[in-house]
């Protein structure tokens, strides 16, 4: 797919829990030919139904160091015990494709993707409330107390980069999250920054009409 237009480099964070990857689920499903969803590399073990090169590249910890050292990811930080990293060359194929690539990762990746790339879209997604936040990380069921306390306590920390962000968005209904997260998107391919090629072309057209005036 290439539309002509310049596809987006589009990071998405938010809290463990804050129902992130379900939005970036549904913007697939209902934009299958617009979205591409980068697939990252982890070190964590698989959660159950979770495939590997679906859901995450699920590496050894010395083949994601490997990666490191030849510079073949964009970016990747330690979360929870856990690296967590962006292959480069598919986002790159991706956005020359004109797809609009979502990247969904955390607060430090995502400044390091904005620093290698300014044009780059950052949303942050919450829940309502933080006890909200709570209560899906314990009704989620997949991890002890000891690993819910660690994301709490990390959600802390999180919640001090979130001016760094350009939306802040609240995930209550979820199909209302959607529509505003593709609307966001959207609106961004027609910022004046994202378009200076086309303005300058009709500009440059113009200036041809007045000087073939008699």
């Amino acid at each position: 797919m290439n539309t002509g237009r310049k596809g987006i480099l589009i990071v998405v964070s938010g809290f463990s829990g804050s129902g992130k990857g379900t939005i970036m689920k549904r913007l697939l499903e209902e934009y299958p030919n617009r979205y591409a969803l980068s697939i990252s590399a982890t070190t964590r073990a698989p959660r159950k139904g979770e495939e590997h090169g679906r859901e995450y590249f699920f590496v050894s910890t010395e083949e994601f160091e490997t990666m490191i050292e030849r510079e073949d990811l964009i970016e990747y930080a330690r979360y929870v015990n856990n690296y967590y990293g962006t292959p480069r060359s598919y986002v790159e194929q991706m956005l020359a494709e004109g797809r609009d690539v979502i990247l969904e990762i955390e607060i430090q990746g995502a400044l390091k993707v904005k620093k290698q790339y300014p044009d780059t879209l950052l949303l942050f997604v919450a829940p309502p409330s933080a006890q909200e936040l709570k209560e899906r990380l314990v009704g989620r069921g997949t991890e002890d107390e000891a690993t819910i306390a660690s994301r709490l306590s990390r959600a802390v920390e999180e919640s001090r980069g979130i001016e760094n962000y350009d939306y802040f968005v609240i995930n209550d209904d979820l199909d209302i999250c959607v529509a505003q997260v593709h609307g966001i998107i959207e609106g961004e391919h027609y910022r004046v920054s994202r378009n200076t090629r086309r303005i300058n072309e009709m500009r440059q057209e113009l200036y041809g009409f007045v000087k073939e005036r008699p």
